[in-house]
């Protein structure tokens, strides 16, 4: 029987900024265009937070049951360790979008609006679709793509959605580099992994594209939101306040480019973590402000 600690490591924490800083995003523009409500923004934030460890507990359980987390030198899964059992697993990732599309439920009767319930469905089915199923879309090179959609895209515009209760072009421009940088997060776990996962037939982009190309799409993942930062300035002109983040990438950005292998990918993880955390909060104070 898998310990709390290793329920706490099975979930994956150094991902959670992929669902943080989307509702965060959210807030600001909501914050900018005056239309704030506080406990829909706390709802949306834990409906992400589910959904992400949900994710992951359901990527442990396919990746587990499938064999292709054997030979892993990321974080422990709880399965490929036999740390718990496959439905032990199986029942935790279920239970989290169990909980996820409860409190959503909340947020679609609070704004009448009903086809979240059809966006909803969509996240928890391509939060299972990842790894699960007979013909998962991560092993086919679409796993970057889904989340730049479902970390970026649908959260930010989606929390700015149930405080303002309308889309904006502000919302749709900053979920952009919001999902880049949930992409780079996916992007260098699957260079970590880009060895391993071939052999066992996990065609990831990474295992698609080489290891050469995943490094050069993982710094244009970085470097590309300070760009769309600057570019909202006629939008939002205090938006550029997040190239004060750019420090941080510098490392991250070194040591993938200069050729890191394997278990020292783990540490740039954690860092393009950070990054993510600091570029949010800047970026949305930039667009409270100046909206």
């Amino acid at each position: 029987m898998a310990t709390p600690g290793q329920w706490i490591a099975g979930a994956r924490p150094r991902t959670l900024p992929n669902a943080v800083v989307p509702v965060v995003v959210g807030t600001g523009v909501a914050i900018g265009e005056g239309h704030p409500i506080w406990w829909r923004a706390v709802l949306a934030l834990l409906v992400a937070l589910l959904l992400q460890i949900g994710v992951n507990y359901a990527n442990d359980y396919s990746d587990g049951v499938r064999g292709t987390d054997d030979e892993r030198v990321g974080p422990m899964r709880l399965v490929g360790s036999r740390a718990a059992t496959p439905p032990q697993v199986l029942a935790a990732a279920f239970g989290c979008f169990a909980a996820a599309a409860v409190l959503g439920l909340i947020l679609v009767i609070a704004t009448r609006a009903w086809w979240i319930l059809l966006v909803g469905a969509a996240c928890i089915a391509a939060a299972w679709f990842y790894t699960g199923g007979k013909s998962p879309y991560g092993y086919r090179a679409l796993g970057e793509a889904a989340v730049f959609v479902f970390f970026g895209l649908v959260p930010v515009m989606g929390t700015a959605y149930v405080q303002t209760e309308h889309l904006s072009w502000a919302a749709l421009i900053a979920s952009i580099p919001v999902g880049l940088l949930s992409c780079s997060m996916l992007v260098v776990n699957n260079l970590r992994d880009v060895h391993t996962d071939g052999p066992v037939g996990k065609r990831t982009l990474a295992v698609v594209l080489g290891a050469e190309r995943t490094r050069t799409l993982y710094a244009v993942c970085l470097i590309a939101p300070f760009v769309v930062a600057v570019a909202m300035f006629p939008l939002a002109w205090l938006a550029p306040l997040a190239v004060l983040a750019a420090p941080l990438a510098v490392m991250p950005v070194k040591t993938v480019l200069h050729g890191a292998v394997g278990p020292a990918l783990i540490g740039v993880l954690q860092q393009t973590g950070k990054l993510q955390m600091a570029y949010g909060l800047l970026f949305s104070i930039g667009l409270a402000v100046s909206l």
